[in-house]
């Protein structure tokens, strides 16, 4: 039986054609293939903007170079992923190639923020988990990547049903013909004596990827104090102000607001508050984003059972304006939390502080909500 759907396998991403049989051959038949990689320019016709290549486009790229199988494919994406990579700071690029149980390709690349703390950076192989989530792919089988995870996404990947099989390849540390040497290696092989959520939770309490249903809902409206005025504001905080560059008012506490855009980001973010992986602490949260096309983007909260490797909301939002097509940060003009309001693990300040750094312009607001008795734990 299969698990039911993510609430992100309804986003709409951008799709692009699949590349032509005369492409695939002149790729198999060339004497340029590096053994880890295709030609750069071929690559940036294979790799669609949306990180992702659909169970059929993988397998008929496999099939005309005459792969053993897809998982052959996935080192040989490896380099042209570490392009996609957004790392202004190390200038170190990391490109994760997973593939998941229903034949789909997943990219995963590393993101650092100037002018914040290091430990808000994403990793690619946490990019990677949350771009199966947001494609609602149920099971991550095995990943290439271009250098060996550090100890913080090992402990990342223990969210993981059966993480201990994980097959996992590192391409820097292959000799020799790639072909030949393909050995994808257990993660319980890199890790040893793991920690994790078979040390804290039941059997029944779903994992990461799995489907989530925290029973959330928004609190009623409410009046609050903002900023040394009592406004009446949707159970919200909106600090963040500019104009955007589609010239839409936002003044911080009082803006002129398009009620189907605020539905849909409120929705949006309820929605992947509603999908957070968060068993520890019982503290589900989601943020939503908006581009300046009105397009709308998605990240929850995933935790770990070591809490400091937990992906933040604001993070797994912005891995989704990557993996759904967004270019510049610049280009978000709106954001909303969900949280709980009396949470022990809250995300404002810290979205906050991100939105800041990257989109200084973007409006914020916060919504709270509350769960069933049982919410958080299931």
């Amino acid at each position: 039986m299969l698990p039911a759907p993510s609430i992100y396998a309804s986003i709409s991403y951008p799709s692009l054609p699949l590349p032509s049989p005369i492409l695939y051959k002149s790729i198999a038949g060339s004497s340029i293939i590096s053994q880890f990689c295709l030609d750069a320019c071929q690559m940036d016709q294979i790799l669609p903007q949306k990180f992702v290549l659909e169970a059929q486009e993988a397998e008929s790229i496999s099939q005309y170079l005459n792969l053993p199988s897809v998982q052959h494919l996935l080192p040989r994406l490896v380099q042209s992923a570490q392009s996609l990579a957004r790392p202004p700071i190390s200038n170190f690029h990391v490109g994760a190639v997973g593939l998941g149980s229903d034949g789909r390709v997943f990219i995963g690349v590393n993101l650092e923020f100037p002018g914040l703390p290091l430990h808000h950076s994403v990793h690619a192989e946490q990019f990677l988990l949350t771009n199966l989530a947001l494609h609602g792919c149920p099971q991550l089988l095995s990943f290439a990547v271009s250098d060996a995870p550090c100890g913080h996404c090992r402990q990342f990947l223990q969210e993981l049903r059966n993480s201990s099989s994980l097959g996992i390849l590192v391409t820097s540390h292959v000799q020799g013909n790639l072909d030949k040497s393909l050995s994808f290696k257990p993660l319980s092989e890199i890790l040893t004596n793991p920690f994790g959520p078979h040390d804290l939770l039941s059997e029944e309490i779903p994992l990461l990827l799995e489907p989530h249903n925290n029973g959330l809902s928004l609190l009623p409206k409410k009046a609050l104090y903002v900023e040394g005025n009592s406004t009446n504001l949707c159970n919200g905080n909106c600090e963040l102000s500019a104009c955007n560059e589609n010239s839409v008012k936002l003044s911080s506490g009082n803006r002129e607001k398009n009620e189907k855009d605020e539905i849909l980001l409120r929705k949006a973010a309820l929605e992947a508050a509603n999908n957070s992986h968060a068993p520890y602490s019982g503290c589900p949260s989601g943020v939503a984003l908006m581009d300046s096309e009105g397009k709308v983007y998605r990240g929850s909260y995933l935790e770990s059972a070591a809490y400091n490797p937990s992906l933040g909301p604001i993070q797994a939002a912005l891995v989704a304006f990557l993996a759904g097509g967004g270019v510049g940060y610049k280009g978000i003009v709106a954001a909303v939390l969900v949280e709980k309001e009396e949470a022990k693990v809250k995300q404002e300040d810290t979205a906050r502080l991100i939105l800041k750094a990257v989109s200084p312009r973007c409006e914020f607001t916060v919504f709270y909500c509350r769960s069933a008795e049982s919410g958080c734990k299931k």
